[in-house]
């Protein structure tokens, strides 16, 4: 596989350029993290080691498509790795701050029923550098607007990509100056994944794609509790939150007949408690493979009633996108496209 301009460490890049001064590797890497920059706008450092940063260190990301909704506040932008493989990453902006999700895998195997990734299956992992650069081109394309959050609620499930994840987490937060805080992990409750992330410093976030508390239900939308049961699931959780101190936040995309009856508020009212964890309600987003359509907007309301009146704090999320397949589940990445001169079909 290709080395790409975000795979290598600080010390490989100095590796790469021996020969040239530390502050001129200092000058490079903070160009290309902290500054966002190209090699060909690293005007700091002589031209020849721009050249030989660009010829060196291709970019991992090409550009194949870009659409906007929202009155340009969502923007979905679909690009092509080396190897043909294809993701999507989406950029939304808000009053208060601007918000990049980002793709942790081609493809998921993760196979829950409504998302439409999952339904597409996984080609393969990404990369350290296939991941930071998908942050550092959101803050290119930002603008003025500085990208202050980051979340791994696109393509893939992080935590089964721990190895690539959490180098890039430790590189946005340390070399791209994006808080602990402001960087949110998102899993289906891959178990082992969650006791990794509990032996970590970093105080990231970490949100949880429950939609069941029933494990009948949830073995079938989510199959991936076949293997960790919500027994499990909660016994690493509570690990989790001992370490951590941080609040848990749980997704619930609501599904009409499926999750959003009295009896489903009551099952994540009691799961969901022990924690003090928040709740997002989710109107489910139409997927090509799933035919069951997403609970009413008055439903919705009405089953956010009945879990607050559980005594669980629960939000309804706003829908960013949807009018571009940019919202949550959405995330496909189909598009034909060219690789060596070939048309190849790519669903991811």
């Amino acid at each position: 596989m290709v080395t790409t301009r975000y795979d290598l460490s600080r010390s490989e890049l100095s590796e790469l350029l021996e020969g040239e001064p530390h502050y001129r590797v200092d000058q490079v890497w903070d160009g290309l993290h902290a500054q966002h920059r190209e090699p060909a706008e690293l005007t700091n450092v002589p031209k020849a080691l721009r050249n030989t940063i660009e010829e060196l260190l291709p970019p991992a990301l090409t550009p194949v498509r870009e659409v906007k909704a929202d009155n340009d506040k969502t923007i979905k932008q679909l690009w092509q790795l080396t190897d043909g493989h294809l993701v999507e990453s989406v950029l939304m902006h808000y009053r208060d701050r601007s918000t990049v999700c980002v793709s942790s895998q081609a493809g998921c195997a993760m196979a829950c029923t409504f998302c439409a990734t999952g339904q597409v299956g996984f080609d393969r992992h990404l990369t350290i550098g296939e991941i930071v650069e998908q942050v550092v081109r959101a803050a290119q394309r930002s603008g003025e607007r500085r990208v202050s959050n980051v979340v791994f609620m696109g393509m893939g499930e992080p935590l089964a990509n721990f190895d690539q994840v959490w180098p890039a987490v430790e590189r946005i937060h340390d070399d791209l100056g994006i808080g602990a805080r402001k960087i949110t992990l998102s899993t289906v409750g891959v178990v082992p994944g969650i006791e990794r992330l509990t032996q970590q410093d970093l105080p990231v976030s970490l949100a949880v794609s429950l939609h069941s508390a029933n494990d009948r239900i949830r073995n079938r939308i989510a199959p991936i509790n076949r293997t960790y049961p919500l027994r499990k699931l909660a016994e690493a959780l509570h690990s989790y939150r001992r370490a951590k101190n941080r609040r848990l936040s749980f997704e619930w995309a609501m599904m009409a007949g499926v999750n959003d009856s009295e009896n489903a508020a009551r099952e994540l009212a009691t799961f969901a408690r022990p924690f003090n964890a928040h709740v997002n309600l989710i109107p489910l987003n139409p997927t090509p493979g799933y035919s069951t359509p997403g609970t009413d907007p008055e439903s919705i309301i009405w089953f956010q009633d009945v879990l607050e009146s559980l005594g669980v704090n629960a939000t309804i999320r706003a829908n960013r996108g949807a009018d571009i397949d940019a919202a949550c589940g959405q995330l496909r990445a189909e598009q034909q496209v060219a690789l060596r001169g070939r048309p190849t079909r790519r669903k991811t």
